[in-house]
């Protein structure tokens, strides 16, 4: 569980310097260069997310459970997670759909957050799932004091909706049938 909390650290460490010191996230950019600052910043989130997802299989293995979740709740995970990846190519693509939630790669986290916690009752479950939207509930609202800063991506068009729920629903049955046990060993059905 040592490893898995470490890389949580730093993953959300690294992802929550704006929110809470963004004067010193803008010096230093200043002082190496915006590159140079993406490069380290980049660095430090994937190693992170490697430790976090590598302590993550390793305390799975050992889990503690903390409740056991009734199985129709799997029905209810499952349709929260329907929006989430149109949401996250939202965010690159931006069109109506950005412009109506705002912050759509914030709102994709909180319900993946969201759907995993209704099916999750491990110890370590709880813990990931719940810092990812304990961190997406608290980001969003950081934003509202923050200046906006540009996304990179396609410039906005009304065609990128179409992009973002063609390309997102794709990638959700992608995981659903195939990927998620691939990738994560754990069958969503």
């Amino acid at each position: 569980m040592g490893i898995f909390v470490i890389g949580l650290i730093i993953f959300f460490g690294i992802h929550s310097i704006s929110i809470v010191n963004e004067p010193w996230r803008d010096r230093m950019v200043d002082k190496i260069g915006e590159w140079p600052w993406k490069g380290l910043y980049s660095l430090g989130a994937i190693f992170g997310f490697i430790l976090m997802i590598w302590g993550y299989g390793v305390a799975r293995s050992e889990a503690v459970v903390l409740y056991t979740p009734p199985p129709w709740l799997q029905h209810i995970s499952l349709v929260l997670l329907l929006p989430v990846f149109p949401l996250l190519i939202a965010a690159y693509f931006p069109g109506r759909i950005k412009e109506a939630i705002k912050h759509p790669m914030l709102t994709a986290t909180k319900l993946w957050a969201v759907a995993h916690l209704f099916t999750n009752g491990s110890l370590v479950g709880v813990i990931l799932f719940g810092s990812f939207l304990a961190w997406a509930v608290w980001d969003r609202i950081s934003v509202q004091r923050r200046l906006p800063r540009p996304i990179p991506g396609a410039p906005p068009a009304h065609f990128n909706d179409i992009v973002a729920s063609v390309f997102g629903i794709g990638l959700y049955f992608a995981f659903f049938f195939w990927l998620h046990a691939l990738l994560i060993g754990v069958s969503p059905l």
